[in-house]
């Protein structure tokens, strides 16, 4: 019998990422390899390894699913039901300069629904996740229920493009109007790690530009987001994978009415 067998897909997540979250703490301060992928991004041999470790818990736990995976892309059969997605480390730019603000990221699809998610800290050991029954922080050897708040003030923005409702809104643009500056405080962490503090209450809210339909990066924050009970929307208070939209995942509805405000705000003048 399969050590796997009886095993919930949250808890498959949540092995899957710490499997990831090793390698990358083992390789951390090493010299890698780098692979160009793209102007002004790369993966490294520890991007690599990691995605390999992630995929070896998938097929050995979830032979029949298939996977698409930030470095190898999609495999299994076109058009499955059942569909993880893998980004084996999520802030590589952060890594490679030596700074430990990254996360691993493994999600599972079903159909058009995120069922089951997890992220991982390489370097505190915690493991945010997600099921059907709400999200929760695993550290120190046990499970706390993941609950949201806006009391820090603070919000992360992802400053990276590519920035597809520009002019009408910019990320940068966001943190200089005046009405952010009374409410809330900028946080800059340059990887999706901020989306489940989201979850955890460590972030008030979290707001990015980009198109999140397919996104392995979002997928898993965006999952513990909403089992945590966080007002998640895109720029515009749509569905978030309705387009190319961006994000915003809010600890509350008021923080989350706030931030649409100041983007309608962008919106309106740069018309």
């Amino acid at each position: 019998m399969s050590i796997w067998s009886g095993e919930s897909d949250a808890r498959v997540a949540v092995t899957a990422a710490r499997a990831g979250a090793a390698v990358v703490r083992h390789l951390y301060g090493k010299r890698l390899e780098h692979y160009a992928k793209s102007a002004g991004d790369f993966a490294t041999e520890a991007d690599l390894r990691a995605e390999r470790a992630i995929l070896d818990v998938l097929h050995e736990a979830r032979p029949a699913d298939a996977v698409t995976a930030e470095e190898s892309g999609p495999t299994g059969v076109a058009g499955t039901a059942r569909r993880w997605l893998v980004d084996p480390l999520c802030g590589t730019l952060n890594y490679a300069v030596h700074t430990m603000l990254v996360g691993v990221n493994v999600a599972l699809r079903v159909d058009d629904e995120v069922t089951a998610a997890a992220t991982a800290d390489p370097f505190s050991g915690e493991v945010f996740w997600a099921d059907g029954a709400g999200a929760r922080v695993h550290r120190d050897g046990a499970d706390q229920v993941a609950v949201p708040s806006a009391e820090s003030a603070l919000v992360d923005v992802n400053l990276d493009p590519p920035f597809p409702n520009a002019p009408g809104f910019r990320a940068a643009r966001l943190l200089g109007d005046p009405g952010f500056a009374e409410r809330f405080r900028p946080r800059v962490v340059s990887s999706t790690l901020a989306v489940a503090w989201v979850a955890a209450g460590r972030r008030a809210a979290y707001v990015t530009d980009g198109d999140l339909r397919e996104s392995v990066h979002f997928a898993a924050g965006i999952a513990l987001c909403r089992a945590a009970g966080c007002t998640v929307s895109d720029l515009y208070g749509e569905p978030v994978h309705s387009g190319t939209g961006g994000l915003i995942a809010a600890a509350d509805a008021q923080t989350h009415a706030a931030l649409l405000e100041l983007i309608k705000g962008q919106a309106g003048r740069s018309s």
